[in-house]
């Protein structure tokens, strides 16, 4: 049986939580969040670490050093997530539902996520390419 169907994200190796990750992106992308509200607002603009064409960041190793605000997910609450696309397997998987047939793990094939029109890749804009993030403010990602 699949690891994710049968083990706690807190008793995953750490190989097993990386493989999670489906490269979409989605995570790297910035977001602002209402003050009054504490709604998340995602926009198209990419860390300055994400590589477009892969979905991967390019320093992920030191990425939480380089990137402060970049948050190491292992080091929070999964009750925390709820910031996190809906598509993310973390975010799944806390909330107790299944990854999607696109999911790598499911579908045997890295290129899915690509092919199912899930990852930044396409839309994504890089942070030093954009003076205002509010202007990239995106409604339909989820």
């Amino acid at each position: 049986m699949s690891f994710w169907k049968t083990k706690k994200l807190t008793e995953m190796t750490v190989e097993e939580w990386e493989s999670l990750c489906d490269n979409c992106g989605k995570c790297c992308l910035h977001k602002l969040e209402d003050e009054e509200t504490g709604q998340i607002a995602f926009t198209r603009v990419a860390c300055r670490l994400l590589d477009l064409t892969t979905c991967r960041c390019t320093r992920y190793r030191e990425r939480t050093r380089l990137v402060p605000e970049c948050i190491d997910l292992r080091q929070h609450d999964f009750s925390e997530y709820k910031w996190l696309p809906a598509t993310c397997a973390y975010r799944l998987l806390s909330d107790g539902k299944s990854l999607p047939l696109w999911h790598p793990l499911r579908s045997g094939d890295a290129d899915s996520v690509r092919q199912a029109r899930i990852s930044v890749g396409a839309y994504a804009l890089k942070e030093q390419d954009v003076d205002d993030l509010e202007d990239y403010i995106i409604d339909w990602l989820d």
